[in-house]
């Protein structure tokens, strides 16, 4: 485990890196309460859906992202690109109920289990009968809070065992299992921020998350 020392000056070393992955869930479950436009009853030429979303981060820069939903395996893919052009991805697994996050510019992935939480949000993709392609979300229609993630990195995921979408995504880079926190520690090493949008569609009850390190 690392001490408080060491988890500061390991912070700064990976400062640039939990930036990249702070962008990766900003807007993901705005997309999750807003983007509720496929069903299953669509003929399959409409099971593959794009919807885009347009909104400011914390500081105003604008962060765009695209939904991609594929009914046909299952699967709903965020690519978030931030002010940089730096485009990082999550991949909700429903029918293996994974969650697979890609940073921008790096190697690892890191894989969660998806709650019945997950599970609602993402189901509504499927169902809503209404259709939106496009987004544009202000600042004061967002609001946040806060939650914790922790990254075991001493809990390295055996890819093999991963299923094809997951380790396309993961392009045979490390893939370390998270956890949820209850609070921050010396260990927390930087923020996930996701937005949500009051009074648009269903929205998930998790905001805001911290990238933490733990059982290392």
């Amino acid at each position: 485990m690392y001490s408080q020392d060491g988890g500061s000056s390991h912070f700064r070393q990976h400062k640039a890196f939990w930036v990249g992955l702070s962008a990766l869930l900003l807007l993901v479950f705005v997309a999750l309460g807003l983007v509720v436009p496929l069903r299953l009853s669509q003929p399959p030429s409409q099971l593959l859906q794009v919807v885009r979303i347009s909104a400011p981060d914390p500081d105003g820069a604008p962060i765009n992202q695209s939904a991609v939903v594929d009914q046909q395996n299952d699967l709903v893919t965020f690519s978030v690109t931030s002010p940089e052009n730096q485009t990082s991805t999550v991949l909700f697994d429903v029918k293996h109920g994974w969650i697979c996050y890609k940073p921008a510019n790096q190697e690892s992935c890191f894989l969660q289990e998806m709650e019945q939480a997950d599970y609602d949000n993402v189901n509504s993709l499927f169902q809503d009968p209404s259709l939106q392609r496009h987004f544009q979300l202000s600042a004061n229609r967002t609001r946040r809070k806060t939650e914790f993630l922790g990254v075991l990195t001493a809990a390295r995921v055996n890819t093999s065992s991963l299923e094809e979408p997951l380790r396309a995504l993961c392009r045979g880079g490390p893939v370390h299992w998270t956890r949820k926190a209850d609070e921050p520690t010396g260990q927390i090493l930087g923020r996930l921020i996701v937005v949500q949008s009051s009074g648009l569609g269903h929205l998930l009850g998790e905001a805001e998350q911290q990238a933490g390190l733990s059982g290392v």
